[in-house]
Parts: structure tokens; sequence; C-alpha cells
């Protein structure tokens, strides 16, 4: 199997594929230095692309320094990846036809403020590079922020009701 960089719809550069790529085959192996989280969020703070691969917990990442980092996300991926013995390897989950897009869905679980999104244009695209959990967890966050003031007015008017809490200033 051949791989070659090209232009891409869904982000600047793509990892394409010169030959039919059978499911089941290793597409590629995600290669570079490993850096601790900390590490790599000292050294990639204010970047606006970074090319970083979790593994395990995510307390370790590989810096992409190969041609699987050229391979972009999609909520219809044609790949998934997986972690063999510290090694994280690309993985066709279907047949690959001669000029595809190799892409794999990222399943981001740390950003920040970060919307990431997606520019996939599947039509199951979720909008957002990160992963099903994390959409939860995110909007689950952000319900709860916003009754946060909610509640604290709820009580500030529960406290004036009942005369616990009214200050009155001298003059």
């Amino acid at each position: 199997m051949a791989l070659i960089i090209c232009s891409s719809a869904i982000h600047a550069a793509g990892c394409y594929t010169t030959t039919p790529i059978r499911k089941g085959a290793r597409v590629a192996e995600y290669t570079g230095p490993r850096l601790s989280k900390s590490e790599a969020d000292a050294s990639y703070q204010d970047a606006p692309i970074t090319y970083l691969f979790g593994l395990g917990r995510g307390e370790i990442v590989i810096d992409g320094h190969s041609m699987a980092m050229f391979i972009n996300h999609s909520c219809d991926p044609n790949c998934e990846t997986s972690e063999v013995r510290g090694r994280i390897w690309i993985k066709a989950i279907k047949n690959i036809p001669a000029g595809e897009e190799i892409t794999y869905d990222y399943c981001l679980y740390d950003g920040g403020d970060d919307e990431a999104v997606c520019n996939c244009g599947a039509e199951n695209c979720r909008g957002t590079m990160y992963s099903k959990e994390e959409v939860r967890r995110r909007k689950a966050a952000k319900k709860k922020a916003a009754q946060q003031p909610l509640k604290k007015a709820a009580k500030k008017r529960g406290k004036r009701e009942t005369g616990t809490s009214v200050k009155t200033a001298k003059a």
C-alpha cells in the first residue's frame, strides 16, 4: 500500500491511499517523540494546530512526526485507531478504494474551551471532533453552569422573602 499527502476538503492536507486497502489492514503507525501531557501543554499552549495523540489515559502523548499525522478526522471514518503495546496503529474498518482519503474519528477529550469544529462533511457529522462521551459531558457541564446563577438568584430571593439576609444601611 502506498500513502500520499494531498490537499484535502476536510482540512488543508490529508493522507490518501494510491492502492486499495482491505478491511482490517494496518494503514499506518502514529509515531513521533513522546511527551508528558504537561510538556505537550507547555510546548503547544498557543499553537493553533497540534498533532498530539494521547496514549493510555492521556498522561503521555505522541507528538506526531509521520505520515499518520496527516490523517484527518471524520465522523464517518474508514479507519480506527488502536493502541498495541504502547504503539498507535491506524487500521481500516472497511475496504478503502484507491484515491480515497484516509480518516478516523479523533474522539478528542481534552481541549479546554476550544470547540474543535469538525469539517468532515459526513451526513452524520456531529459538528465537533470531540468524542460522543465528551460532547455529552460538555453539554451537561454547560447546562449545570447555566443553572448556577438561577439557583443563586432563587436562594437569594428566598432569603429576602424570609428576611434572614436583608441588611439595612445606617445613615
